[in-house]
């Protein structure tokens, strides 16, 4: 009997065994994804295993700004709660001039009280691997300062998710745009009919796409 591979469902993690199939899969159904597999070479399984509110805390710092201006301030930040891994109880105790010192904005100093408080009255952050995606955003996005965009990089990147298309991401776009040689950055519509053959894989897809975009395999 020949074997069967089990479908990914929307709480499947990826681990290196469904990486393996996904590459194959996205060679057999897109001859534009095989180009790009092929020049990129295999993903790597890269496991995060930061606490959610700490992973969540850091995707606030680096919200509209450059990597490096973020990594800095988070660092600093770290080092003014006196903690590697941040704890609510330390956003929470923390004045405002202390994280302001650490280069925050108001705006996000806003939204990170936000997020400590409801980490503590109810958010479940700790149950949110259990949760399909779709429940995984619509908890996330009721924190201030969180869209749907950080809630997919959340399933992503910490929960592991194989099947997240974030429309919203300009890097996916532009890839897109690149690669399927379109004249214009695609729409939401338009992204979800070429990415259609990509299920239940879109999340690797999409780490493909990032990476053409510093490959020849994104210009053709």
């Amino acid at each position: 009997m020949p074997s069967v591979t089990a479908v990914p469902t929307t709480r499947a993690v990826l681990d290196a065994d469904m990486l393996r199939a996904a590459e194959a899969h996205l060679r057999r159904v897109d001859p534009v994804m095989a180009r790009i597999v092929e020049a990129v070479g295999p993903a790597p399984v890269r496991i995060n295993r930061t606490p959610a509110f700490a992973a969540l805390l850091e995707s606030i710092v680096y919200q509209q700004i450059t990597g490096k201006a973020a990594a800095s301030i988070h660092r600093k930040l770290c080092a003014a709660l006196g903690r590697k891994i941040p704890r609510p109880q330390d956003i929470t105790a923390a004045t405002d001039a202390t994280l302001r010192g650490a280069g925050l904005s108001g705006v996000k100093v806003g939204y990170m009280r936000d997020l400590a408080v409801r980490a503590v009255s109810g958010l479940p952050l700790r149950s949110l691997s259990r949760l399909d995606d779709e429940q995984v955003v619509e908890a996330l996005i009721q924190v201030k300062g969180i869209g749907r965009w950080t809630a997919e990089m959340y399933l992503m990147f910490r929960l592991l998710r194989p099947d997240v298309l974030p429309v919203g991401d300009y890097g996916i776009r532009k890839a897109m745009q690149r690669a399927y040689r379109l004249r214009t950055l695609p729409k939401p519509d338009r992204m979800q009919k070429i990415a259609a053959p990509w299920r239940p894989y879109r999340s690797v897809a999409c780490w493909y796409l990032w990476r053409s975009l510093d490959s020849p395999a994104g210009r053709a």
